[in-house]
């Protein structure tokens, strides 16, 4: 990486060059400053077509007008954050900020200011194309010849659907309004700090709550990059079948590897950090340091999701048998899982609790349980106790969406204690987990994990796996490894 090169004293002394984190640049001759000024061509992009989802965002914003009337709203998208020294980890805009905008950059602000007793102006303000009369282009650690072109605020205004201005003014702007504000916080020091005197904890809770309760039905365009998300997934997990040997040569690391070239390839990234979890690993939910060794005879559980270009994730696990066939003992808790993935996943369905489709899973993982003898029935009484909840541990599902977690801040009463409606997006992933120092299961048992996850959509009259282009059955699973092998 091109180390920045420390900052001079501003040569035409107009706006001051940010100065960079590692210290001062050299001096630069004036003619050389005077050169780097012009010979630039005009690339003012003039063909743009708003983004695909522009309507869809509109909407999203006429929501939120009508549900906090004559307030002004504050959405940031964020800034960088330091991995180290003056490295950045990758931006990723805020789910809210994304959701109503379709931007994406850093330190991007969304405003909508009342504009009366009912309706909002919306206005983002954005970072725009670097200054080349000041050397800001070529001088600031962030300029474009650094970091790369930005969008002008004219072209992000016809992107977008939305006026800009430049988010250097919007501090002064918001410090000198007036009136009721709302805001998304955890995102923009900066910017709450400017709003600290205006703003308080419950009402901009009350904003986040609300943005993620919009998140609950997606509409046409969300289900569609879902299921991009989730067809890039498939493939991901087929590149990964054709590499295992490659695996067992090395580690955990090279499936990580070989799924992550799929997502930035097909996509912007890997939605969250993939599970690569072989053997005894399996066992740990969120095994995700995946160094560990990957052994024929043992199995592979691998959950991963592709995040598209515009930031929708898929979430799909399979548990694979390494060298292509399960064992014995293997089949047997797998086809328990898949058995209580099917009860949970017929329990999709619009007008069901959202509850019905964990409580139909357990119910088969404590009906095998008790079968096998690892707990003392009956079955009643093994659910009312949690008990079944030893080797099988977390919720059957969640919402997914933008976060892989979808509409996390949403009130209980209208997510986990809510009802199904058509258009939304679940996960239905139940699993058994048999640690390998618990010596309350038989040996054979011992380092066995199995989950089976599938991303599900509520239609009108049921529901559609996302990513049935997976096989889920233990006998078509070990038919697919072979035709991919």
């Amino acid at each position: 990486m091109t180390e920045q090169q420390p900052a001079p004293e501003n040569p035409e002394g107009d706006e001051p060059i940010k100065q960079r984190k590692n210290g001062l640049y050299p001096g630069v001759s004036d003619e050389l400053a005077e050169n780097m000024k012009s010979g630039w061509a005009d690339t003012e992009l003039r063909d743009l077509e708003p983004i695909a989802q522009a309507p869809d965002t509109a909407r999203r914003r006429a929501e939120i007008s009508a549900r906090f009337p004559g307030e002004r709203l504050v959405i940031p998208a964020g800034n960088m954050k330091t991995r180290s020294n003056d490295n950045e980890y990758s931006f990723r805009a805020s789910t809210e900020y994304v959701y109503l905008t379709g931007d994406q950059t850093p330190d991007g602000v969304l405003v909508l200011e009342p504009t009366g007793a009912e309706g909002h102006q919306a206005t983002l303000y954005l970072l725009p194309r670097s200054n080349r009369e000041n050397g800001e282009f070529w001088l600031d650690g962030m300029g474009e010849l650094w970091v790369g072109r930005r969008h002008s605020l004219t072209e992000a205004a016809t992107l977008y659907g939305v006026p800009c201005q430049d988010v250097r003014d919007l501090a002064d702007a918001l410090g000198e309004a007036t009136g009721p504000v709302r805001a998304v916080r955890g995102h923009d020091a900066g910017i709450e700090a400017v709003l600290t005197d205006k703003v308080t904890a419950e009402r901009d809770e009350e904003l986040r709550v609300f943005i993620s309760e919009q998140r609950l039905v997606k509409d046409a365009f969300e289900i569609g990059e879902l299921q991009k998300a989730v067809d890039s997934t498939v493939r991901g997990f087929e590149d990964v079948v054709k590499v295992l040997d490659k695996a067992e040569a090395t580690s955990e690391r090279y499936i990580e590897g070989t799924f992550f070239l799929r997502a930035r390839v097909e996509g912007n990234d890997t939605g969250y950090g993939s599970i690569c979890a072989a053997g005894p690993h399996a066992t740990t939910l969120h095994w995700v340091r995946n160094d560990g060794p990957v052994r024929s005879g043992e199995l592979l559980l691998l959950d991963a999701g592709v995040e598209t270009h515009t930031l929708y994730t898929a979430d799909v696990t399979r548990t694979l048998p390494i060298n292509g066939t399960y064992t014995g003992i293997q089949r047997k808790i797998y086809d328990a899982v898949y058995e209580a993935q099917e009860a949970g996943i017929a329990a999709v369905k619009p007008g069901a609790n959202f509850r019905d489709f964990h409580d139909a899973a357990q119910q088969v993982l404590a009906e095998k349980l008790v079968e096998w003898g690892l707990v003392e029935g009956p079955v009643e009484r093994v659910l009312e106790l949690g008990l079944q909840r030893r080797w099988s541990l977390h919720g059957t599902g969640h919402m997914l969406g933008l976060d892989v977690h979808d509409c996390a801040v949403a009130r209980t009463e209208t997510y986990v204690n809510g009802v199904l409606e058509p258009g939304m997006v679940l996960t239905v992933e139940p699993g058994l987990y048999f640690q390998a120092d618990d010596t309350t299961v038989p040996e054979e048992y011992r380092g066995i994990g199995v989950r089976i996850e599938d991303d599900i959509l509520v239609t009108e009259d049921g529901n559609r796996n996302l990513s049935a282009g997976l096989p889920r059955t233990s006998s078509d699973v070990e038919s697919w490894m072979a035709g991919l092998k």
